[in-house]
């Protein structure tokens, strides 16, 4: 089997090949942030981390653009640690078990990592390049999937280059120059409980799930809002509910173990809306399945509070609100019902996007009367910034202009229905000549993950023949 380091070019596959043993799950950065720092300092760069533990690598100018201005490549160093439930896998030690399948690199029952494990590896192959180049800054940010915190924590003096160039998208052959903003919503509500009995242990599997911006229109099941329908119509008393993960993920498994006045008749149910959930969305998610079994349930909530987390569930919205009237087929607002979970208290975590203000504040204006309704508290988290198109960018041109070049067509300008942390930093350090580029990854943030092993090598072509040309033409 073809190894992953032997890929080409083998430049960048080198250093994924590296990426894919350190752990490096949002928030827990260390040991991949000290893997670039030794890799910059092999290679001569002058490097830093921040107080919130982003890297910052320089590499001096070729030979004739000392006295150009100095470019930013940047990408992130996390990545959604994501698995199916029956994979023995611990992010925290575990190397990802890659293998090649034709022309993509996949994982075996976990996420990737190349969101953005490829933007860092192209990173790390651009400060050993002998491609002419102008000044070069490498900023590498931590938690990007989980709330930018290395984006707003960046100091404003601290980054030096003039334009940037983020290494975090998705499809090869578009240019991003514009992304969404968000927030999230913490969802809490006190809970009663009284003796329970013998009863059912339901489990919705199978779902894609996926990137709850970039995927959100694809028609994917929700595996929460699945069993929602499904508790609602047998009359379930909940012993306990949970599901999804990330709040960035469309949720792919959900389980809740209840006691019913009929456990015949309630399988039989059961199995009816499975049937009817196939049907549904038997293209996004053709291996949907329900599992039941009997089980003993000690102890149940009481039935007002019942009533109240049922049809908060039901009625929470998730999916695409509203398509953008600027831009043909782009999603202008979303929101994610990601996750819930049940302890003292019940916790639904909603994660909203819009590239309209107003229109944010008014799903997320949805989500929390919903919930005040059921008598729920809610705390909305800090947003992050959209960042708007500039069209008439010399950088873009100048991207465009060697994109046709290189492959005799026009780059697709596009925005893009997730937060890229271009928004924050360009607010932050004042730039706003910014392009986002990347290869072609499929399904990120779930299992499904993958990168499409050609694109990468395009990727990389054209990565090199931008950085020689902005050299050239600044």
């Amino acid at each position: 089997m073809t190894e992953i380091k032997e890929l080409e070019p083998k430049i960048l596959w080198k250093y994924f090949d590296e990426i894919l043993k350190i752990p490096r799950c949002s928030k827990h950065e260390e040991k991949i942030a000290q893997y670039v720092m030794e890799v910059a300092k092999k290679h001569g760069l002058e490097v830093e981390q921040d107080k919130v533990g982003n890297v910052i690598a320089r590499r001096k100018a070729s030979n004739g653009y000392e006295n150009k201005p100095m470019i930013t490549f940047q990408c992130h160093m996390d990545m959604v640690c994501e698995k199916n439930k029956d994979v023995p896998h611990d992010f925290s030690k575990d190397a990802i078990k890659a293998y090649v399948d034709g022309d993509f690199v996949k994982a075996r029952g976990t996420t990737l990592g190349a969101d953005d494990g490829i933007g860092v590896a192209a990173c790390l192959a651009l400060m050993e390049s002998d491609v002419e180049h102008l000044p070069l800054e490498f900023l590498f940010t931590v938690d990007e999937e989980t709330g930018m915190t290395g984006a707003f924590g960046l100091e404003e003096n601290r980054i030096k280059g003039k334009m940037l160039i983020n290494l975090d998208s998705e499809e090869f052959g578009s240019i991003y120059i514009g992304c969404a903003g968000g927030a999230n919503s913490d969802i809490w509500l006190p809970l009663k409980f009284e003796e329970g009995g013998t009863g059912l242990k339901i489990a919705v599997k199978g779902l894609k799930g996926g990137h709850s911006g970039v995927e959100i229109d694809k028609g994917r099941a929700n595996s929460i809002k699945l069993l929602a329908r499904l508790l609602y119509n047998i009359d379930a008393r909940i012993g306990h509910i949970e599901g999804g993960d990330k709040f960035n993920a469309i949720p792919r498994e959900a389980f809740a173990t209840v006691i019913v006045n009929d456990i015949e008749k309630a399988k039989e149910k059961i199995k009816e809306l499975e049937k009817a959930f196939r049907d549904e969305y038997k293209r996004s998610d053709p291996d949907l399945k329900v599992e039941v079994e009997e089980t003993n349930v000690e102890k149940v909530l009481t039935k007002n509070v019942n009533e109240k987390v049922i049809k908060m569930l039901v009625g929470l919205p998730h999916g695409v609100i509203a398509m953008s009237q600027e831009v043909a087929g782009l999603v202008e607002t979303s929101t994610n019902l990601a996750k819930v979970e049940m302890n003292e208290k019940l916790h639904i975590v909603m994660s909203s996007r819009s590239s309209i203000e107003s229109a944010l504040d008014a799903i997320m204006e949805t989500i929390r009367s919903i919930a005040e309704l059921a008598g729920a508290s809610v705390e909305e988290g800090s947003r992050y910034p959209g960042w708007k198109p500039n069209r008439d960018s010399k950088l873009l041109k100048i991207a465009e202009e060697t994109f046709k070049k290189l492959y005799e067509k026009q780059p697709e300008i596009k925005a893009i229905h997730a937060g890229l942390e271009t928004g924050v930093i360009g607010k932050k350090v004042g730039i706003d000549e910014m392009i986002s580029i990347g290869p072609d990854i499929e399904h990120p943030h779930s299992p499904d993950e993958n990168v499409r092993i050609s694109s990468v090598q395009k990727f990389w072509e054209y990565l090199q023949a931008l950085t020689k040309e902005i050299a050239q033409k600044w």
